[in-house]
């Protein structure tokens, strides 16, 4: 018999696609992923809610997400962590 890796169940799948903290992280670049990983859930839940934000309002994200939805979220992410540091 194989030893494969449990894949996600159905559930799984989209709670991680519908979670915003989940979503944040993946739009992030793998360092600052890591980074804000670490960090308390209550931060990571206010950053990624500052990025749906980010991503509602800006009409420019709009229009990049027609093109690319991972390059429109990666941007927001990077807009949002820049703002936490400035």
């Amino acid at each position: 018999m194989l030893d494969r890796q449990a894949e996600p169940s159905h559930d799984e799948e989209h709670r991680m696609s519908t979670d915003p903290v989940g979503r944040f992280l993946t739009a992030l670049d793998p360092e600052h992923r890591e980074a804000i990983g670490a960090r308390p859930r209550q931060e990571q839940e206010r950053l990624a809610a500052a990025w749906e934000r980010e991503l509602e309002a800006d009409d420019e994200l709009d229009t990049l997400d027609e093109l690319s939805p991972p390059a429109a979220e990666a941007e927001a992410a990077r807009r949002v962590l820049n703002r936490e540091t400035d």
